[in-house]
C-alpha cells in the first residue's frame, strides 16, 4: 500500500471536497450570466431544485467512481465499471438535473453494463457527429486517487475509459486524461503541472491541446474568457483551468470559477477537483464543509472519509482511522471544563465525548475521531489539524478557521465542545485564539486564562507561533457568518 504523507492525504481529500463545494457554490448561477470580480458567489438553491449546500449531478456522477475506489477496486474491474453505470442508472431516474448526453445513454440501457454504456456512447457519438459534452470532464476528480502509486499511463487509460462510459468524442478521453493526471502530481508533489501529461496525449492532438492551455494560462485570463459554450468539454477545461491560474487561494479559484458564468456549477467542480488537490482540503473555509450534502446521503464529513480510503486503496491506518467507530480515547486525559471567556463553550478532550453535558448541541473536533464517536444528534464540526510541527500546509488558516467555527455556532445559538486529542495542545491553541478573536481579550492574558483552565495545557511551539501569526495579522478579521 502507498504511504502518503499528512499533506498528501489532505489534498486527495482537496480534490473530493472542493469539488463538490464549487459544484454546490456554483449551483444557483447556472446557466446565468458572468460577473465582476467584485461579486462574491454565496450558497443558495440551485436553479434545479437543489437545496442549499447540496452538490448536483456533477458530484452525484464522481460518487460511485469514489465508493468503488474506497473499497480497494480497480477502475479497470469490468464489475467495477458495471457496477458505477448501475448507480448511474438509479441515481439519474429520480435526479434533478442529469445532463443531455448523459441521459441519453443511460435512459436507453436495458442491461446496466459498462459494455452497454459504451457501446450506447459510441452509438449516440456517430448518430449526432459530437459527444464533447463536459459530463465526463465534471466527475473524473476521484479517478486519480486510484493511482497516486500507478504509471501515469495506466491513470490516462482509466480516465479514458471512464469518461467514454457516456462520452465517446476525443477530446472527452483527452482532457480527463489530462485533467486526472494533473491531480495526482498536485496530490503527491504540490504543484500545478497540466503539461505533464501531454505526452501520454495522441502525437496527433498534442499540439492542439497545448495551444489550448496557453491560452487559459495566459496571465490575464479569466473564466469569464470561456463562458460561450462552457458546456463542451473543451471550453470547461480552459475556464477550470484559468480559475485556477489566476487564483490566490483555494476559495478564490472556486469563486472565479462561479464568476465566469454559464455552466457554473460544472465549471467550479472541475475547477475545485484540481484546485483542491493542489492546496488541500483544509484551505477550503469551514462554512463552506459545514453546508455540504448531497447524494446518496453524504456529507463533507463522508466524502473525507471516501477519499482517503480511496487514497490508501481501501486501506484503514493501524489505528482502524477513518472507518473506526472508536478513536483512541486516553482517560488520563478526560478533561471538560468550561471556557475562561464563554460559558457557552466547553473545552477539553476527546474522552469527554463519553460525558457531555446535556446542553451541548455542536462539536468541533481538532483530532480524529470515530464514525460513532460524536452523539447522533449533535452537530459534528470535524477540523483537520496535526499536532505535528511541519504536517499542516495551511495551518494559519484552519487555526482561524476553527475559532472563527466556535464563533459561528455560537452567533446561532449552539453550545459547543471543542477538544482535540488529550485536550492539551490544539484545543489550548483554538481556545486561546477564540478568546482573541471573538472577545477582545488580549493575547497574553488568553494564553494564562486557558491555561488556568486546562489542566493539560501544553500547546505546541509551533502552535503557539501560528497563533501569534493569525492574531498578528491585521488583515485577517473576525469573521462570523450570519
Amino acid at each position: 500500500m502507498i504511504h502518503l504523507t499528512a499533506q498528501q492525504l489532505d489534498r486527495a481529500v482537496g480534490a473530493i471536497v472542493a469539488s463538490a463545494a464549487g459544484d454546490a457554490l456554483g449551483s444557483q448561477y447556472e446557466l446565468g450570466p458572468a460577473h465582476p470580480d467584485t461579486f462574491t458567489p454565496e450558497f443558495g438553491v440551485g436553479c434545479f431544485g437543489h437545496d442549499l449546500g447540496e452538490w448536483t449531478d456533477d458530484t452525484s456522477m464522481a460518487m460511485p467512481i469514489l465508493q468503488v475506489l474506497a473499497a480497494g477496486r480497480t477502475l479497470e474491474s469490468s464489475d467495477a465499471q458495471d457496477e458505477i453505470v448501475t448507480r448511474w442508472r438509479d441515481w439519474a431516474r429520480t435526479a434533478k438535473d442529469v445532463g443531455t448526453q448523459t441521459r441519453s445513454v443511460l435512459a436507453h440501457l436495458q442491461t446496466p453494463s459498462a459494455a452497454a454504456a459504451r457501446a450506447r456512447s459510441e452509438e449516440l457519438h456517430h448518430a449526432t457527429a459530437r459527444s464533447a459534452g463536459n459530463g465526463s470532464l465534471m466527475r473524473t476528480g476521484p479517478v486519480a486517487l486510484g493511482y497516486l502509486d500507478r504509471s501515469p499511463a495506466e491513470l490516462a487509460a482509466a480516465a479514458g475509459e471512464i469518461a467514454r462510459l457516456t462520452h465517446w468524442e476525443d477530446d472527452n478521453a483527452d482532457a480527463t486524461a489530462l485533467w486526472s493526471l494533473a491531480i495526482r502530481h498536485a496530490v503527491l508533489a504540490g504543484r500545478l503541472d497540466i503539461r505533464g501529461g501531454l505526452e501520454l496525449i495522441p502525437a496527433g492532438r498534442r499540439e492542439r491541446w497545448s495551444g489550448l492551455i496557453d491560452e487559459a494560462l495566459t496571465p490575464a485570463a479569466h473564466p469569464r474568457d470561456f463562458r460561450q459554450g462552457n458546456g463542451w468539454v473543451v471550453r470547461a477545461f480552459q475556464a477550470a483551468l484559468s480559475a485556477i491560474a489566476g487564483a490566490t487561494s483555494l476559495r478564490d479559484a472556486l469563486e472565479r470559477a462561479v464568476r465566469g458564468g454559464g455552466d457554473t456549477d460544472t465549471v467550479a467542480a472541475i475547477a475545485g477537483s484540481l484546485a483542491g488537490a493542489l492546496h488541500g482540503a483544509t484551505a477550503l473555509p469551514l462554512s463552506f464543509t459545514r453546508v455540504l450534502h448531497g447524494w446518496p446521503g453524504l456529507r463533507a464529513d463522508d466524502l473525507t472519509r471516501l477519499a482517503v480510503l480511496a487514497a490508501r486503496r481501501g486501506e484503514p491506518d493501524r489505528e482502524g482511522w477513518p472507518l473506526a467507530e472508536r478513536a483512541t480515547v486516553y482517560p488520563q486525559s478526560d478533561f471538560l471544563f468550561r471556557h475562561p471567556h464563554d460559558d457557552g463553550v466547553w473545552i477539553g478532550s476527546l474522552a469527554a465525548l463519553d460525558r457531555l453535558p446535556a446542553e451541548v448541541d455542536a462539536v468541533v473536533s481538532l483530532c480524529r475521531m470515530g464514525t460513532g464517536q460524536v452523539p447522533g444528534d449533535i452537530e459534528s464540526v470535524p477540523v483537520w489539524l496535526i499536532d505535528q510541527e511541519g504536517r499542516n500546509d495551511n495551518l494559519d488558516v484552519v487555526l482561524r478557521e476553527a475559532a472563527d467555527a466556535v464563533a459561528t455556532l455560537r452567533a446561532e445559538g449552539k453550545v459547543v465542545f471543542l477538544h482535540c486529542a488529550e485536550g492539551r495542545s490544539r484545543t489550548s491553541a483554538v481556545a486561546a485564539l477564540y478568546g482573541v478573536r471573538h472577545h477582545e481579550i488580549p493575547l497574553g492574558q488568553a494564553w494564562d486564562d486557558v491555561r488556568s483552565t486546562l489542566p493539560g495545557f501544553a500547546p505546541q511551539p509551533f502552535l503557539r507561533e501560528a497563533v501569534e501569526r493569525v492574531v498578528g495579522d491585521a488583515g485577517q478579521r473576525p469573521r462570523v457568518d450570519p
